[in-house]
């Protein structure tokens, strides 16, 4: 199966089921929020991104930390939920977009979010590589994947094969999800 094909499907799954969505997973997406968000002190007046924002769960527990929040996602029905909590902030902007080909300059956001979203890529390794492109250095990167869909082993060999410089902070969470928090380290052209 082709990528742009598994990325139709997995956006014509969500359009179907953005409607119950929160019904099913806001609890436990809830529980992977904060997990990943109990390893990192955000800063006040950042820029961040929740690339994959779903109905826009993460957006109450980090929107009035940041100066700006973008909330991406490839399903228009998905956006169309997440709307409805957009509305609660004035500083929320929802873009439908690609994930792996996102319309962000390189180095704009100071926090990136992608919240079991990676295992529904195509290729996680072009994915995580355009997440570490609109991070600017020394951003905080916070990933989860399902366990059931990949092993620890696996994610640090994604993150060696994107060939991006992550150091892996540590987590305690005991959820359905490995929770990774890193930094993206500052790259020598970034000096």
């Amino acid at each position: 199966m082709d990528e742009w094909r598994k990325k139709r499907d997995i956006m014509l799954h969500y359009n179907q089921t953005a409607a119950s969505y929160d019904t099913q997973y806001a609890k436990e997406q809830r529980a992977k929020m904060e997990a990943a968000l109990g390893t990192v002190a955000l800063k006040k007046d950042s820029l961040m991104l929740d690339i994959g924002c779903g109905t826009g769960l993460l957006f109450r527990h980090i929107a009035d930390k940041s100066r700006l929040l973008v909330g991406v996602d490839i399903s228009n029905r998905l956006l169309k939920q997440a709307q409805k909590r957009a509305k609660q902030h004035a500083n929320i902007t929802l873009v439908q977009a690609d994930a792996d080909h996102t319309p962000f300059k390189n180095r704009t956001f100071h926090n990136v979010f992608a919240i079991t979203m990676l295992q529904n890529t195509p290729n996680p390794t072009a994915t995580l590589r355009e997440i570490v492109r609109i991070a600017k250095p020394e951003a905080t990167i916070m990933l989860s994947i399902l366990k059931k869909k990949s092993s620890r082993k696996l994610i640090e060999e994604l993150l060696e094969k994107a060939q991006v410089d992550l150091t892996p902070l540590e987590t305690g969470a005991e959820i359905k999800d490995h929770i990774i928090t890193c930094k993206k380290q500052q790259a020598r052209s970034d000096n």
